[in-house]
Formats: C-alpha cells, sequence, structure tokens
C-alpha cells in the first residue's frame, strides 16, 4: 500500500442450512402466542463470504447477491433499499463496521422465494459473518432471535420464529415458543440409520413460482380474526403434529412422521386455503400414486417421504 500502513484483513466464511420441511408451523407467530415445531434443517442452504478491511475515513459496504446478478456499495445504515432485509441486517452491526471496508458475497443453492426460508438462513448467516468479521462471538440462539427482530421490528414484516431457529442450529430439531417470540431449541438426537434413512427417502420439489410468506402470513391472520374463538382450536392440532413428529423421529419411524407432516399439511390448508395451492395438490397426488408415506407443502415447494 502506499502509505505503508499495516491493515489486518479479515475473511470470514458462514454457511446455514434450510428448512425443507416442519410440522407446528404458524403455531410459532406472534398470533399464537405458544407453540411447537418440529424442524427438519438441511445443506446445502446459503454460504456468506465477508471481506473485511479496516481503513481510514467513513465505513463502505459493497454488497454482492449473486441470486439477481446485484452488486452495489453503500454506507451501513444508509443503504439505497434494492434489498431491503440484507442493508437492513448490515445496519443491525453498523458500529462494529465503521472504518472499514467490507465486501459482502452471498450465494444460496435453493431458488429465491421456493419456500424453505432462505432469506432467514442469508440474514442468520450474515449476521454471523459480520459479527465475526468485527471480532465479537454471539451464540446461535442470539444471531437467531436477532436475525428475526430484523424481519419483524425492523422491516415491519409478518414473520414467526421457527426459520432463524432452524438455519442458526441445523438438522432436526423441536422449537419450543414460550411466549413469542422467546423460544428454546432441542435437538432430536436422530441415529445415524436414522439419518440415512432420511437422505435415501425425502425429496423437496419447487413449484417453480416464488412466494411471498408475510403477505400469506396476513391473509391467514385476518382468516383467524374473523373467527378468534375457532383460532387456537385450529391451532392445537399443528401443536400436536409437532409432537407426534418429533416422535416419530426420535423413534426411527419414519413412516409415522411422513403422516405426521401429511395431517400437518390438512390441518395447514384449514387455516388459509392459499396454504396449499393447485399445484401443490396435483404434485401430492403425484407422490402418493408413487408409494409416498407422506408430504408437507411448504410455500412454493413440497416435501414428500417415500
Amino acid at each position: 500500500m502506499a502509505t505503508g500502513e499495516a491493515r489486518e484483513v479479515t475473511t470470514v466464511v458462514a454457511r446455514a442450512p434450510v428448512r425443507i420441511c416442519d410440522a407446528g408451523g404458524w403455531t410459532d407467530t406472534w398470533f399464537a402466542r405458544t407453540g411447537l415445531v418440529c424442524n427438519l434443517a438441511v445443506g446445502p442452504g446459503v454460504e456468506v463470504r465477508v471481506r473485511h478491511e479496516p481503513r481510514s475515513g467513513s465505513a463502505t459496504v459493497v454488497l454482492d447477491v449473486a441470486a439477481f446478478g446485484e452488486r452495489y456499495a453503500f454506507a451501513p445504515g444508509e443503504g439505497p433499499g434494492r434489498h431491503p432485509l440484507l442493508e437492513a441486517a448490515i445496519a443491525r452491526l453498523r458500529p462494529a463496521l465503521r472504518g472499514a471496508e467490507t465486501e459482502i458475497t452471498i450465494t444460496a443453492a435453493p431458488p429465491p422465494g421456493c419456500g424453505t426460508g432462505t432469506s432467514a438462513s442469508v440474514v442468520v448467516a450474515l449476521l454471523g459473518a459480520l459479527s465475526t468479521a468485527a471480532g465479537q462471538h454471539t451464540a446461535a440462539h442470539e444471531v437467531a432471535a436477532t436475525a428475526h427482530g430484523v424481519e419483524a421490528d425492523d422491516l415491519g414484516l409478518q414473520s414467526g420464529v421457527q426459520d432463524q431457529h432452524a438455519a442458526a442450529h441445523g438438522g432436526a430439531c423441536t422449537i419450543t415458543v414460550e411466549e413469542y417470540p422467546t423460544a428454546s431449541v432441542e435437538r432430536l438426537p436422530l441415529t445415524p440409520e436414522t439419518v440415512a434413512a432420511l437422505g435415501r427417502r425425502v425429496v423437496t420439489v419447487y413449484l417453480g413460482r416464488p412466494h411471498r410468506s408475510s403477505a400469506i402470513h396476513e391473509h391467514v391472520i385476518e382468516s383467524l380474526r374473523r373467527d378468534p374463538r375457532s383460532a387456537e382450536q385450529r391451532l392445537a392440532p399443528l401443536r400436536d403434529a409437532a409432537a407426534a413428529a418429533a416422535r416419530a423421529l426420535v423413534r426411527g419411524d419414519l413412516d409415522d412422521w411422513a403422516h405426521a407432516l401429511a395431517a400437518n399439511t390438512e390441518m395447514q390448508a384449514g387455516l388459509h386455503p392459499d396454504l396449499v395451492c393447485d399445484d401443490a395438490r396435483r404434485l401430492i397426488e403425484v407422490v402418493r400414486r408413487h408409494g409416498a408415506a407422506g408430504w408437507k407443502v411448504n410455500g412454493a415447494g413440497v416435501t414428500a417421504a417415500r
């Protein structure tokens, strides 16, 4: 460098899995208040690469989002709104990025909007990478809580808590919501045989059209508001499905697990018909004819277990 001044450049790579299926979703929301979700999060998911170079002068962030073919620079907290969720997450770390040039490259295996909680996984990996690059240590549950706050508090989006916690912890787990948004995570003790069977028997299919989960949340909330007395009666079976799915996974009984997923899907449709679209119904019929034990609709995709 021209000045001869030594600068320590830090490069951090953070990866987070994506949620491919769950039982008990929608009970992890503010309108359910308490909930239980049995979640399965796997790779390949998302990768965030951060190159952090201290320097004199104002802070600059260069954001490279491969899925959209976009690369642009801005000051932390002053993003142009091209990717509001990412820019809001970066703004959370603004003090740690002071006096540095930070280049952020984001790649993801799943396509955007496919219903696997990819945006939550990106924010979890982004916050983790930026914190590490700035020399901070943040526990997984803290990263998940902050990532949820970016969506719900900073941007005012309708968001449950399960995707962020699934991304931060990975694998098969239960997420218990004591009082929204406070949640605890318990990793399910799966045997190697069960893990191998999941790899052989489970497939996730993208329906080809992205969806905006916050908009779907609004439809569900309005539906529940129209009949508040029955809201808990419609949500309680989803918690029961999560408990049944978790017990089946721990036993290694993937048929029972798949049955719990299929039951959950019908309960999900009972919240609002848009949650199980016509394309998903047609795909369910296809996998049913080919002997699938169960299935779960996840936004713009379906996960089936043979």
